[in-house]
């Protein structure tokens, strides 16, 4: 955003002003840019099946006590030991490789 401010200043003020403005906001955007760059770095990623505990599914096939739900979009094995018929609403609670523990809602 701050770069847009820089060409806009560069653009819109008479010189000399527009280079100072351009001079001036163009290394608080390198700062700005780098400060960013350091904190995403090392953030870690979340992926997998792991992040879907939690989540609430639709049942597809009947859960007894092995079936499927539909996630996000995604067809999922799943495993409700107390039962769950096609259209109920279950919650991930564990995983199991990639069979989805889930209990109804």
């Amino acid at each position: 955003m701050l770069i847009l401010l820089a060409i806009l200043l560069l653009i819109f003020l008479p010189w000399p002003w527009n280079l100072v403005g351009f001079l001036v906001v163009l290394p608080i955007w390198l700062l700005e840019l780098g400060l960013w760059n350091r904190t995403v770095k090392h953030r870690r990623r979340v992926v997998g099946a792991q992040t879907l505990i939690g989540e609430e599914a639709t049942v597809t096939t009947p859960c007894r006590p092995l079936g499927q739900v539909r996630l996000n979009g995604e067809l999922w094995e799943a495993r409700c030991e107390a039962g769950a018929t096609i259209g109920d609403t279950v919650r991930v609670v564990g995983r199991d490789s990639l069979t989805l523990l889930v209990e109804p809602v």
